[in-house]
């Protein structure tokens, strides 16, 4: 009888601990991450900020994208809305509305497509290593930036920005950890930006502080 009574204790605290679980994944806000968007001038439109201009590789606006996204899902601090869904209503809505406003077109599409918060990302770099990991001609260059909106009001919450061309550990001895977390040798501008955005991601406020701001 003991036993039975322990037993079915046991099964009601998993049962607790299971609702309770997928009540904090149905409580998670949820994000909308918009594909990157290629600027050619190396201004923000957003923040105004200037970035050094430099060739942008074919395609890397994506490899960007889902950088973010597998980063963000890692995370586990947001519902993600799946890439495929946004990807899909940005290219119905076109570009015009897009060149238009920026700001305004990305927030209207993150509240049609039922998100609280929205990644709108600028890609104004990305030139790839020449040479090898150990020792390279040219090193990977990489400059973005990152603008995270709070949909319920529009307010930008929270933006991150790199503009970086990696560099020895010759050149500033006071960089060690940096250098390290770029594991030691040359990177290509995929690694660059992944390491880089592991970086300022660090720094991301959790949901709660975000919904609090004004």
């Amino acid at each position: 009888m003991k036993k039975a009574f322990v037993s079915l204790l046991w099964i009601l605290f998993l049962l607790g601990a299971s609702a309770r679980e997928e009540g904090l994944a149905e409580g998670k806000p949820r994000l909308v991450t918009l594909p990157f968007l290629i600027e050619k001038d190396p201004v923000c439109p957003i923040c105004h900020t200037v970035f050094r201009r430099g060739e942008i590789l074919r395609g890397s606006q994506h490899t960007l994208t889902k950088l973010l996204y597998q980063k963000m899902a890692q995370k586990g601090i947001f519902e993600l809305l799946p890439l495929e869904k946004v990807e899909e209503a940005f290219l119905q809505k076109g570009r015009v509305p897009f060149e238009r406003e920026i700001r305004s077109s990305s927030i209207e599409l993150g509240r049609e497509l039922g998100g609280e918060f929205l990644f709108l990302g600028f890609l104004f770099r990305f030139e790839e290593r020449v040479g090898s990991s150990w020792g390279a001609e040219r090193p990977a260059s990489v400059a973005f930036d990152l603008h995270l909106f709070r949909l319920r009001d529009g307010r930008e919450v929270w933006s991150a920005r790199m503009d970086e061309v990696q560099r020895p550990l010759s050149e500033n001895l006071l960089k060690f950890g940096s250098f390290l977390r770029r594991k030691a040798r040359w990177l290509t501008a995929e690694e660059l930006a992944s390491v880089g955005m592991d970086e300022r991601l660090m720094r991301l406020p959790g949901p709660t502080e975000l919904e609090e701001m004004r």
